[in-house]
């Protein structure tokens, strides 16, 4: 195969259970707060205390970026809680602004260890790595990513039982470049676990977002990427080291495509917002860029009177 040696049906098969606890965890946490705070709270807690310590060291998740990723996505989904049910907080733009910045501080934070493993070749943190121009190439289209978040202060939070969190102007197309910038990364950066953290990590929440509950992407994304780091700093060596384990090619042509749709989705998307900002002389800071749209309007906010759909 051209992105990977060879897939096993039995590999497919974990592949498809992988997706499925994923998308099941999410769905559990997003339905009961209580369920959320012992995900998200009580259980990291107990896996520092007593687990962590045991499994970590000497492995490829003993690094900066895996200790960073896990507790910045764990304060997102505490900060994404304490929006959904405290009512007051609901009403400040500037907390509202928390989601984006989490989100761009968690990009930024992969940007930099594509940029630290450009340089790189063979083993680096117990795991092979191929560097090259792809690497500064995505990293390049994960500054992007960050640039084009937008319309942060329409998110809001349903009224339902559920009390998600909506962001309407986080369009699909936003989404798609976000979710190839990142295969990209873990193909460049942690190719051996690629298979499952850049495939059916990526799915377990850009499939809710499409199909499901519309419009809480993030909320989803923030879910499934602490399940995933939780359960790979539990098993460091389940997508790296095993019988479960996708090789990838590491062939510089496969390295470098991924790299280059990556970048050119986003870019796209950059070149599309700046016209859609030209166009109809809106703020990028504070407007909500796409309301136009008719899939803003299958999410926005019904209590809320928008514009007609034009597009």
């Amino acid at each position: 195969m051209f992105l990977y040696e060879s897939i096993t049906a039995m590999q497919w098969l974990m592949f498809l259970v992988v997706l499925g606890s994923l998308m099941l965890a999410n769905e559990i946490s997003r339905r009961s707060l209580w369920a959320a705070i012992a995900c998200f709270a009580i259980l990291p807690l107990g896996l520092l205390l007593f687990v962590w310590p045991n499994t970590v060291p000497g492995t490829h998740a003993d690094t900066w970026f895996h200790y960073a990723k896990v507790y910045s996505v764990l304060i997102a989904c505490l900060g994404f809680l304490l929006l959904r049910y405290v009512p007051r907080l609901q009403k400040n733009k500037f907390l509202l602004f928390f989601p984006a910045l989490i989100l761009a501080v968690n990009i930024f934070e992969a940007v930099m260890r594509d940029f630290e493993l450009a340089g790189a070749n063979g083993i680096v943190d117990n795991i092979m790595v191929v560097g090259g121009p792809w690497n500064y190439m995505n990293g390049v289209a994960g500054i992007l990513n960050i640039l084009t978040i937008c319309g942060w202060a329409g998110i809001y939070i349903t009224r339902d039982k559920t009390q998600d969190m909506i962001w309407p102007d986080m369009m699909w197309f936003w989404i798609i470049a976000y979710d190839l910038w990142n295969f990209a990364y873990v193909y460049n950066c942690v190719g051996a676990s690629s298979f499952y953290a850049g495939g059916a990590l990526l799915l377990s929440c850009t499939i809710p977002a499409f199909f499901m509950c519309k419009g809480a992407w993030l909320q989803h994304r923030a879910h499934t990427l602490a399940f995933w780091m939780m359960f790979i700093m539990v098993a460091p060596n389940f997508s790296t080291y095993s019988q479960w384990t996708v090789q990838p090619s590491y062939e510089p042509t496969a390295l470098f495509l991924v790299s280059f749709l990556s970048l050119a989705a986003n870019i796209a998307v950059a070149v599309y917002q700046v016209r859609v900002i030209y166009k109809r002389r809106l703020n990028p800071l504070t407007d909500e860029l796409y309301s136009d749209h008719a899939k803003y309007q299958e999410v926005a906010d019904p209590m809320l009177s928008k514009p007609a759909v034009t597009a």
